[in-house]
């Protein structure tokens, strides 16, 4: 067995390491705010990853580290190059492998799709480019690095657009409102299925420094909410979608940013994840149920 570290304590990480101690690893899940845990095989150690001397010592002798972190949102051109830096300084003082767990966001809206993980990166959004220069700085390290991209996720305490701007209307049975393009068809991304690819990764024999795209399913955001919806015994409610002006009137800057990934449809190709690491999309509804965990 291995010993692994897993680098943040959200949704994905902690169901990596989760999965990580499942199978019998020795792991250690840290974070600036750990928390609790009752997981198999894994310890927690509270520590920040932009301390990599001290990130070193919890990780020496670790096989491969998972960068899981994360940083707040409307910080992610400040904040997320230190826990970056810190992380590979680790790796490369304890020679272990790195696995980050990245997004689309770099491949910009001039990308053709459905997005492979061997097109280059040519970000349009400052939190593209946050993310473009992160995987350029893992990929420059003296360890072999593989960066798993995800979509917008779905599943139990997944931050995301849906999560933030649509679900919590759509539980109170009233009219919901969206961003772009309600009827373009999008890749939504489960977090288990996140982190079963960031496990998969970790014993791919081929050549790394390289990314994969996590399996997904496709609906349209009305169809999304519709299934939600119908799935929590509501009504259908009334959906529209946010106009410009309506999103700058309510502070939802950041996400003006990125609303060009709502607007035309947004496919990726996973084929290359599915042949070599073994991982498929669970159902959409498996999705949606784990989203709704706390109110079914």
């Amino acid at each position: 067995m291995s010993f692994y570290v897993v680098v943040g304590a959200g949704p994905v990480g902690r169901e990596t390491a989760r999965l990580l101690g499942e199978q019998g690893h020795d792991v250690v899940l840290t974070s600036r705010s750990v928390g609790s845990n009752a997981l198999q095989n894994v310890r927690t150690i509270q520590a920040d990853a932009t301390d990599a001397s001290e990130l070193s010592r919890i990780c020496r002798g670790a096989d491969a580290i998972f960068m899981c972190a994360m940083a707040a949102y409307h910080r992610w051109p400040t904040d997320f190059f230190p826990i970056i830096d810190g992380t590979v300084r680790a790796a490369e003082a304890v020679g272990a492998k790195l696995i980050v767990l990245g997004n689309l966001y770099g491949y910009g809206e001039n990308a053709d799709s459905p997005l492979r993980s061997d097109l280059s990166l040519d970000p349009t959004s400052r939190k593209g480019t946050a993310r473009t220069i992160m995987w350029q700085r893992a990929v420059r390290a003296d360890v072999p690095a593989i960066e798993i991209r995800s979509s917008d996720y779905l599943g139990h305490g997944a931050i995301s657009y849906f999560s933030l701007v649509a679900l919590p209307s759509i539980i109170e049975g009233k009219p919901t409102a969206f961003i772009g393009d309600l009827d373009a068809t999008h890749a939504w991304t489960f977090t288990k299925d996140v982190a079963s690819t960031l496990v998969a990764a970790a014993h791919y024999k081929g050549e790394w420094d390289r990314a994969f795209h996590v399996p997904s399913q496709y609906a349209s955001p009305r169809e999304l909410i519709q299934k939600t919806a119908v799935m929590l015994g509501q009504e259908v409610p009334a959906i529209r979608s946010y106009s410009v002006a309506e999103m700058e009137a309510l502070g939802m800057h950041e996400l003006i940013e990125m609303s060009y990934l709502f607007e035309s449809p947004l496919l990726v190709d996973a084929s290359d994840t599915e042949a070599f690491l073994g991982v498929k999309a669970s159902s959409i509804e498996e999705m949606i149920t784990d989203t709704l965990r706390d109110h079914l």
